[in-house]
């Protein structure tokens, strides 16, 4: 009899922890909280040759919706011109959930676009304690994985 894993990673072979500093993590509550009850979205670049997130770049959530977040296009486009002329990858994808669990809806599923990024979902719904639902997803193929997070620093 086998053992089943908790995790169905295909094409990665190995678990992914993403590793964050608590700046960034806070950064992105204090990103989130500002915008409720509107979605917050935005990218936490790195690096392309070590892909640890390092700059927070919060974006304007376009749908102006509780429900939905878009990146605006002309504004991605300037991000991704951006990020390559500093030789940097978008590392993270995040948004908020307003009033639902931090988990990636069907639509996030669907509009996951970049396969080796960290989706990290907050959720700012008012039931729950402050700040306690920070998590990270790796979304390949319409595949969904949680991952485990590592905050560094205080």
């Amino acid at each position: 009899m086998g053992v089943t894993p908790l995790f169905r990673l295909a094409p990665y072979p190995c678990l992914m922890v993403l590793k964050i500093s608590s700046e960034l993590v806070a950064a992105l509550w204090e990103h989130s909280e500002r915008e409720h009850p509107i979605e917050a979205c935005g990218v936490i670049a790195g690096s392309a040759s070590d892909r640890r997130p390092a700059r927070h770049i919060p974006m304007e959530n376009s749908a102006y919706s509780p429900t939905f977040y878009e990146f605006e296009s002309k504004a991605l486009l300037a991000l991704y011109r951006e990020l390559d002329d500093r030789d940097e990858v978008p590392v993270v994808i995040y948004h908020s959930h307003t009033s639902t669990e931090a988990y990636p809806s069907r639509t996030d599923i669907a509009y996951a676009g970049e396969p080796d990024a960290h989706y990290v979902l907050l959720s700012t719904r008012e039931e729950i304690a402050s700040r306690s639902e920070f998590r990270s997803f790796r979304i390949i193929n319409g595949e969904v994985s949680e991952e485990p997070v590592e905050i560094i620093g205080d």
